[in-house]
């Protein structure tokens, strides 16, 4: 299985973007799904995850900005809205059971 995260680009303070990362290879059923972003120079942190029956989890820095959901493909979303320069990072999507990786999908908000 590979997962391909899209939707990244160039937004400025306070817009948006909605990232998409869809599995190509077989179908598995998967519990938990989570998106980490990485910034240049830090590590690669949890931004939110969600389980099969649709409970979520997020990191502080994005409660009330950012929405995690998936559909019954398989297909793992992340509604970015108020979009702040800190935000800049490679977001990768992950399966943690399998321990799979998106290629990662580049955001930056500039002014």
């Amino acid at each position: 299985v590979q997962l391909q995260a899209y939707g990244g680009g160039f937004v400025q303070p306070g817009g948006s973007l909605r990232l998409s990362c869809a599995p190509s290879g077989g179908m598995f059923s998967v519990n938990r799904m989570a998106w980490y972003r990485q910034a240049p120079g830090k590590q690669r942190d949890m931004v939110a995850d969600i389980n099969s029956v649709g409970a979520t989890n997020y990191a502080d820095s994005v409660k009330g900005r950012f929405t995690i959901s998936r559909d019954n493909k398989n297909t793992l979303y992340l509604q970015m809205n108020s979009l702040k320069p800190e935000d800049t990072a490679v977001y990768y999507c992950h399966w943690p059971a399998f321990d799979y990786w998106g290629q990662g999908t580049q955001v930056t908000v500039f002014s």
